[in-house]
């Protein structure tokens, strides 16, 4: 509620401060990151001022996620928020909901874009669009894949390699499991996911099940296949098999166990790059997909943050012109060359995927092609998210049982969302 009114006054109050600079037109925008990254926003900045000299950019960074959305909705209240920001896909639908951002379908399929709607991957505009009305759009993309370790695999007996039998269509779920039994007999680590929406709804995809139907219903609770699922995962947590990443100690962290051979596979985006060459053991190595019960393809989540324009900005053009070049395919691939942190969201910016490592790197962009955001109406409600993992974390230290947790999340979805 309190966000909802913050940004809310927002909107009744003077237009945001980055606008209308002297001798030209001014657009300030804002994201957080690394160092890295905001080494390589500001190169772009430089490139794009150089291009468009009637545009001065402003970048307002912020290095902590954390703070990130409590500083914007304080500069949406005063008037002062910038003319272009991010928002994160755990943050986009309040946004959205509460009519604070620019509708951009028009500007996306006029003369002047460089970035039309049916350029990116459709599955990650998730509570970005509304009816035919989008309100942001995806600056890069991060599958989660299974990244996984062949020097563990070995040492645990496996001699098949996860994406030989993907490309074989015989990545299943039962020679997945068979792995991380072996990886558990030899004293190791299965799997490592992360506590959050995408493990929860790619595991439930991926095993054939349906967590949210097409009206937005949370339907896991009564679909049978997406229950046996769940129970599925749920046991392999319980066991020890599977490790909820999130509640490793400090200093013995998920990064660490993994590249120091003690996991067989670890659940996360293109960023994996950096950590396991950084260890100096990039070789050993390598991406897959979600198994599935007959080893075909499935969706399965794929995180990203948005890039928005203020609804109040005084430069509606020139913001667009920033934000369309941001996100075009030149754009994405002066970001993400060489630094291996993400995969681009449109098309024509693949080629920075497919440098040489990991082996099977195409598996991030066919992910990125057939993956999804988190669904919208959980993405609408403010803390809804982490709620609902919560729960899922009760269930995977065994605390409930998996048909009461599914049932005590979907009533929590309905109490705060009316579906």
């Amino acid at each position: 509620m309190a966000v909802g009114a913050a940004v809310a006054l927002a909107l009744s109050m003077a237009a945001c401060s980055g606008s209308g600079g002297s001798g030209g037109k001014t657009v300030v925008w804002s994201s957080w990151g690394t160092p890295e990254e905001i080494a390589r926003y500001k190169a772009f900045d430089t490139q794009f001022m150089k291009d468009h000299p009637d545009i001065k950019v402003v970048f307002q960074p912020v290095a902590d996620y954390g703070d990130y959305h409590t500083k914007l909705l304080a500069q949406l209240a005063s008037g002062t928020a910038p003319d272009v920001f991010y928002i994160g896909d755990d943050k986009i639908g309040q946004f959205v909901s509460s009519k604070a951002l620019l509708p951009l379908t028009d500007l996306m399929e006029s003369s002047a874009s460089k970035t039309k709607p049916d350029d990116f991957a459709q599955g990650l505009f998730g509570a970005t669009k509304k009816g035919d009305e989008y309100y942001a759009a995806p600056n890069d993309s991060n599958p989660d894949a299974l990244w996984y370790d062949k020097a563990a695999l070995k040492a645990a007996g496996v001699k098949d390699d996860p994406a030989t039998l993907a490309e074989q269509g015989k990545w299943t779920t039962e020679a997945y499991l068979d792995m991380n039994a072996k990886l558990k007999k030899a004293g190791l680590t299965g799997s490592m996911f992360w506590n959050y929406w995408s493990t929860h709804y790619s595991w439930i995809s991926s095993q054939g099940g349906t967590a949210f139907d097409k009206s937005g219903e949370f339907v896991a609770n009564t679909d049978p296949t997406s229950v046996k699922a769940v129970d599925v995962l749920a046991k392999n947590f319980q066991n020890g098999t599977f490790v909820v990443a999130d509640t490793l100690p400090e200093g013995a962290g998920a990064d660490s166990v993994f590249v120091s051979h003690k996991a067989g596979f670890f659940v996360q985006g293109r960023y994996t790059i950096g950590t396991v060459k950084a260890a100096g053991d990039p070789d050993d190595y390598d991406v897959v997909r979600w198994p599935t019960p007959d080893g075909k393809a499935a969706p399965t989540g794929v995180a990203v943050s948005y890039l928005a324009i203020n609804a109040k900005t005084k430069n509606k053009d020139a913001a667009f012109d920033f934000w369309t070049n941001f996100l075009s395919a030149e754009g994405q691939t002066a970001r993400l060359k060489g630094g291996g942190n993400a995969v681009p969201s449109i098309k024509g910016a693949d080629d920075v995927v497919l440098d040489g490592y990991p082996e099977h790197a195409q598996t991030l962009l066919d992910m990125r092609d057939i993956g999804f955001e988190d669904d919208a109406t959980e993405a609408s409600v403010p803390g809804l998210s982490s709620d609902i993992s919560d729960k899922m974390l009760a269930l995977y230290q065994g605390k409930e049982s998996t048909k009461s947790t599914l049932d005590d999340i979907a009533k929590l979805i309905s109490d705060k969302t009316g579906k």
